[in-house]
């Protein structure tokens, strides 16, 4: 089943981002995949392309007022697609904007067969899932084209007739004054026919409740917000109509281990005073299920990064995959033995012998502080 991914998340920005925040987002990503940077790689190429079909979109104020309310659909009624379906495209600017302009918009006059509503899913998805990506079966409860009228709300072997009131337009003109004003047909309620005999199955109303269930593709990637539309899944529309959209929003929950931050992956590992003081190595999992081995050079301190290139979680839409980065903690040693803390308390005396040499830092810091109290005292 083909998916269509959110055009915020194609170009790494929050949905509220202003023009500014955009072009900056498309001129580093179209540089990074730009056929000419990636010559002979057809997943560049195609990453290149969705991101400029995203800007496109998303940089016009009145495009964007459309796809934010319909999504990918505003640009694919009548099969335009790409943007260049303008008769489909007015539609949607009258949907959006024609109830602040009397309400007489073309797809308001026009009765007959009305696209469904789109659908709205929450899926909760674990880090490890989103690593690898995921068949999601999912049931949903949705009004559904009714089977024996087959969505037209007519009884079987019937059909519905053409409304004589307003002449099949679902809206008629009344004169007020010296104005006219155009109202819902009242004999056909804004729906151009007359059904005299309905459906028994659905009442007339062409649709039924029912429970759907779905089997969804979820790609590997997908981030906390990434919003994938599985088109012609949600509602059945009214009289016939083509059935609407369904979004699933992805929820990511916290993982034990690894925080995310875009295609970089996050973990802590604390380390021994020894192992940081004498060097050694540590091994490090990861979510492709394998283990790293990192090497720990001899006094390293605590907030020391490492980073492994690759083992970060793969990008959306393909082009390779983020880094794994640790961040070491070097952990105080607790509940000492009585010979542990002997061999402490030697290796502390030889410190302070030899002035601290082996604790520069710290040894710098009480020296400024001694300093300081001097010039104070003087």
């Amino acid at each position: 089943m083909a998916t269509e991914i959110d055009y915020y998340q194609l170009l790494e920005v929050e949905r509220g981002a202003d023009e500014a925040a955009l072009k900056s987002a498309y001129r580093r990503l179209a540089m990074k995949w730009h056929p000419d940077k990636n010559p002979g790689d057809a997943a560049a190429e195609q990453k290149f392309k969705a991101i400029s079909e995203a800007y496109d979109v998303l940089k016009d104020p009145q495009k964007r007022a459309a796809y934010d309310r319909f999504g990918h659909a505003a640009f694919q009624q009548g099969g335009g697609g790409g943007g260049q379906d303008f008769g489909g495209f007015a539609d949607i600017f009258e949907s959006v904007f024609g109830e602040f302009m009397g309400g007489g918009g073309r797809g308001q006059r026009r009765g007959g067969p009305a696209r469904g509503s789109d659908l709205r899913y929450d899926l909760e998805m674990t880090l490890d899932e989103a690593f690898s990506g995921r068949q999601a079966n999912l049931a949903i409860d949705v009004a559904a084209a009714c089977d024996p009228c087959g969505g037209s709300g007519a009884k079987p072997g019937t059909t519905a007739r053409g409304c004589t009131t307003c002449n099949g337009s679902g809206r008629v003109a009344m004169r007020q004054g010296l104005f006219m004003v155009e109202r819902t047909c009242p004999a056909c309620h804004g729906q151009g026919q007359i059904i005299a005999d309905p459906c028994t199955s659905c009442g007339g109303a062409g649709r039924v409740e029912k429970r759907k269930e779905l089997n969804v593709n979820i790609p590997r990637g997908v981030d906390d917000g990434t919003r994938i539309r599985v088109a012609g899944e949600g509602e059945a529309g009214s009289r016939g109509g083509p059935a609407g959209d369904l979004y699933i929003f992805i929820h990511l929950k916290s993982h034990p281990v690894f925080k995310r931050d875009g295609t970089t992956l996050y973990a802590i590992a604390p380390l021994s005073i020894t192992l940081a003081t004498l060097g050694g190595e540590i091994d490090v999992p990861s979510l492709d299920g394998q283990k790293t081995v990192i090497k720990i050079p001899a006094g390293t301190q605590t907030a020391k990064q490492f980073r492994v290139r690759g083992k970060g979680m793969p990008s959306l839409n393909g082009g390779g995959s983020g880094d794994l980065v640790i961040q070491v903690e070097v952990e105080t040693p607790v509940k000492l033995t009585a010979r542990q803390r002997e061999l402490l308390e030697e290796f502390r005396a030889i410190e302070v012998s030899e002035g601290g040499r082996n604790t520069p830092k710290s040894q710098g810091f009480f020296d400024r502080i001694k300093d300081a109290w001097n010039e104070l005292t003087e």
